[in-house]
This record gives C-alpha cells, sequence and structure tokens, in this order.
C-alpha cells in the first residue's frame, strides 16, 4: 500500500452534506481545533445516519458517566492497537484537555503492563487490549473491572471500546485524511 493514499470518499462540502450536516461540520470542526475535521465532513455524507451516529457517539463520549480521562485512555488505547492515527491525533489533544498528563498519554503505547498505572486504569486498558485483540474479556480481566465500576459503567465501557474500534475501522477503510491543527499552547503560570 502506498504511504499516504488517497481517500476513498472524498469529504462532503455544502452539496453532499446538505445545510444540517455542513453547520454541523463546521461547528465539530472548529470545536476540535481545526478547519476541517475529515471525519465529519466524511461521515456527514451520509445524512440522517450521520447524525443518529454523533448522537450516539455523543452518548458515550463526552456524554458518558466514565470520568473523561478513563474514557480518554480507551480511545487512546484503542487507537493505539489498531495503527489509527487519526484517532490518536485528536485523542492526544483531548486527553491533555481531561487531565491526562503527557508521560500518562505516552504511556498508553505501552499498555497496562506499563508501570505507574492505579490498579483501575490498569484494569480498564487490560479489558481494552482483550476486547480489541480477541472481541472477548477473560473472567479474571472482567473481575477486576468490575471491583472498580458499576454494572452500567461495565456496560458503557464495552460499548465505548467497541465504538472506537468500529470508528477506528471506518477511518482506515475509507482512508480518511489526518486534520491539521495549530501547535498545542502549554499553559504556563504567572
Amino acid at each position: 500500500m502506498d504511504a499516504a493514499p488517497r481517500p476513498r470518499v472524498s469529504p462532503g462540502r455544502f452539496g453532499e452534506l446538505g445545510p444540517i450536516n455542513w453547520v454541523v461540520w463546521q461547528v465539530l470542526s472548529r470545536a476540535s481545533g481545526t478547519d476541517d475535521a475529515h471525519l465529519f465532513s466524511t461521515l456527514g455524507r451520509t445524512g440522517g445516519l450521520f447524525r443518529g451516529w454523533l448522537h450516539f457517539s455523543g452518548k458515550l463520549m463526552p456524554g458518558g458517566r466514565l470520568p473523561r480521562a478513563e474514557a480518554e485512555l480507551v480511545i487512546l488505547r484503542v487507537a493505539h492497537l489498531r495503527e489509527c492515527a487519526y484517532e490518536t491525533d485528536h485523542h492526544r489533544r483531548l486527553g491533555r484537555k481531561a487531565g491526562l498528563t503527557a508521560v500518562e498519554i505516552d504511556r498508553v503505547g505501552t499498555g497496562p503492563d506499563a508501570e505507574g498505572w492505579t490498579p483501575r486504569r490498569r484494569a480498564l486498558l487490560t479489558v481494552t487490549d482483550q476486547l480489541v485483540t480477541t472481541r472477548n474479556v477473560d473472567d479474571a480481566a472482567w473481575a477486576e473491572l468490575a471491583a472498580h465500576y458499576d454494572d452500567r459503567l461495565l456496560i458503557e465501557i464495552v460499548l465505548l471500546i467497541n465504538q472506537y474500534e468500529g470508528l477506528a475501522a471506518t477511518i482506515t477503510t475509507l482512508r480518511i485524511d489526518r486534520d491539521t491543527f495549530p501547535p498545542l499552547r502549554e499553559f504556563k503560570p504567572d
């Protein structure tokens, strides 16, 4: 495969997106910190399906009950395992905004066996790894995760992992181009 294959479906503009999805794309692009969030300008070509997907996705992240930093860890781990640079680009930025340190974000690449994770986050990353790589979770990993989360959150975690794995597969298959961002500004106290 080429180093930078062309998108299989071009990002839409007003004519392909229609007025509602065009506005949604504009708003989400700006909220993402880019002029053109290619994911939204591509998936927006599906009409109402795009808005239904956004609703479902938004209920998981940012609207889920799982603490935002933990949701970002899950998403970053899925992106790493699926080698989805698009997801990684966005969620490194979102992870920082959610309070993850640069060290934690970098540690995601090593996975649950890396030194420094709390037992709760190690359990979360272990389940993410198992679900992405085997499509299931063994009883020991599930019991460890269940020691930290209630049933509602356990279901949400499984849905979140699968949502972002499916999204990574969609991005990869459609060959959606990575977005461009201005450099992150570091907070510097006065």
